[in-house]
């Protein structure tokens, strides 16, 4: 039997083993980490609502009135008011007629593709789709067909050959993100959804990096492109722009109705509890105010300036990865970062990423000041 010091020494050796980082400090710009300060330039609080007085406030509001725990699955009796008002505002943002919260965004992948796809049921992803979507179309049973890296043309080719050999009873659905969680570049969302409506399939659009980010309100590069409409299943998460947690789906009513009797990470899982749906609703909110605007155009202020800064052309994002190649190098890179400039930019390694390709993976923030991108623009000059 093989043993896990065995493995572990294994992933040692080509720099690939992973160990929990303790942060003592609130999500903020300036972390407390093993006794020293440190710039954070990891976070995906992008407006930075983690710690926003309205945000806490109705937290606890919502722990008065409901507890700390909603007791169950929301099958048995544990879907309580707060979580419904979340469903009502997300679907009305989403201009969908419904919408069903996760416990988190993995479980809104896994449990969503699961749910909705079968045996005989093609899924077609993009190449650099996020874990969870792979892991939900595996557990799916269905033929998976990926398409490289926001390539038009082979994803119309992959979706002729599919509509003329499927079934008429079979689904395909096709899966993007809208800003891809490692690079931080963006889906060519119109044009997909237009091949989707030539195709008479469906889509799935994960929001996770471009609610908050994008779109007039907020509300995703979805909002911003005007194509939501064409969008069969709005994803996305509560846990970066929208500063507290849950994942999320915005669909038709009879989608959802399926989700409710299909998805086992829905059915199977303790409802969220019922103060982090209240928060996340605050958060939403915030997002779609005046004060969210303002700290969008914050947010964009800063990515202009760092990409002048450093001399990078202009990133789609706050996602902006600093290429390196080697693990090792991207260790030992993120390592001198932190013990030379009091700077947070970990090192993402494969199988996060494909082989060769490490990076630092820097997030921007609203709440980050002209000062500390100075200081991080200084810090990966030097080195």
């Amino acid at each position: 039997m093989r043993q896990p010091e065995d493995e572990l020494a294994d992933l040692e050796a080509a720099s690939l083993k992973r160990s929990l980082r303790s942060i003592d400090s609130p999500q903020l710009p300036h972390s407390e980490i093993n006794g020293d300060t440190l710039l954070n330039f990891a976070s995906n609080d992008y407006l930075g609502l983690a710690n926003h007085p309205s945000i806490k406030a109705a937290y606890q509001d919502a722990v008065e009135q409901w507890g700390a725990g909603s007791g169950s699955s929301r099958l048995i009796c544990g879907s309580l008011p707060p979580h419904r008002e979340l469903e009502h505002y997300l679907a009305q943002a989403k201009g969908c007629q419904a919408a069903l919260v996760f416990a988190n965004g993995y479980a809104t992948s896994v449990g969503t593709l699961s749910a909705l796809l079968q045996k005989g049921d093609t899924v077609i992803l993009d190449k650099l789709s996020h874990a969870s979507l792979i892991d939900g179309a595996r557990l799916s049973g269905a033929t998976i067909r990926v398409f490289p890296h926001n390539d038009l043309n082979k994803l119309d080719k992959l979706l002729q050959s599919t509509t003329e050999k499927a079934d008429t009873n079979s689904r395909i659905l096709i899966v993007t993100e809208s800003v891809f969680s490692m690079d931080g570049d963006i889906a060519p969302l119109a044009e997909i959804v237009a091949l989707k409506q030539k195709y008479n399939t469906l889509l799935l659009v994960d929001e996770a990096h471009g609610l908050g980010i994008y779109g007039d309100t907020g509300m995703g590069l979805s909002e911003h492109l005007h194509c939501s409409s064409g969008i069969d299943f709005h994803m996305g998460t509560l846990g970066k722009s929208a500063g507290v947690a849950g994942g999320y789906i915005a669909c038709s009513q009879p989608y959802r109705e399926l989700l409710i009797n299909r998805a086992r990470s829905f059915i199977y899982s303790t409802a969220p509890p019922p103060a982090q749906s209240a928060a996340a609703l605050a958060g939403l909110k915030l997002i779609r105010s005046t004060e969210g605007q303002t700290l969008r155009a914050k947010l964009w202020r800063n990515v202009q300036q760092f990409c002048e800064f450093t001399d990078t052309p202009l990133a789609h994002s706050a996602i902006i990865p600093w290429h390196v190649g080697d693990s090792a190098a991207a260790l030992a890179f993120s390592s001198r970062l932190q013990r030379d400039h009091r700077i947070l930019a970990p090192a993402v390694r494969y199988p996060t990423v494909p082989r060769n390709t490490a990076r630092l993976r820097i997030t921007l923030t609203a709440a980050h000041s002209e000062q500390d991108i100075a200081a991080l623009q200084h810090a990966l000059l030097t080195e």
